[in-house]
């Protein structure tokens, strides 16, 4: 099934969260305890190794930050912009985060933090909306 790239994430750390809650409740040797962390392992990996923008500016790599992220908010970090001139030098890099929520009349919402510096919060948010709204299947978040 093709479902938008935000509600895979979303998906995959809520069974990332199932599973680090049976995780608590059971002893450690128990052998639903092995098949949780095993799963715990696989989601972690998933999320870290999931497709996001990067390269036209957004040159660090940006990343879903697992532990600050949950089903009903995603935390990308990472999303520095490295700005340039007129003349194609770069001059400076301007620190951001985006914040993804969920949205009753649009879907999401995205937030992109840090200073506006030549209005490039607009562009990292609309080029987040598009990646994020984009369909995958479920093997590729």
């Amino acid at each position: 099934m093709i479902l938008p790239r935000y509600q895979r994430i979303a998906r995959t750390l809520i069974a990332l969260s199932n599973c680090r809650g049976r995780l608590q409740r059971r002893p450690t040797g128990a052998p639903n305890a092995r098949r949780a962390k095993a799963w715990i392992e696989r989601h972690t990996e998933r999320l870290e190794s999931t497709a996001l923008p990067s390269g036209s500016g957004l040159d660090l790599g940006p990343r879903i930050d697992i532990e600050r992220s949950r089903p009903d908010r995603i935390v990308i970090t990472n999303c520095d912009y490295h700005h340039m001139n007129e003349h194609g030098y770069y001059t400076r890099w301007t620190k951001h985060e985006v914040i993804i929520t969920p949205s009753l009349a649009f879907g999401f919402d995205i937030r992109v933090t840090g200073r506006d510096y030549k209005d490039i919060k607009e562009y990292i948010a609309e080029t987040f909306t598009d990646h994020m709204n984009h369909g995958v299947s479920r093997d590729l978040v």
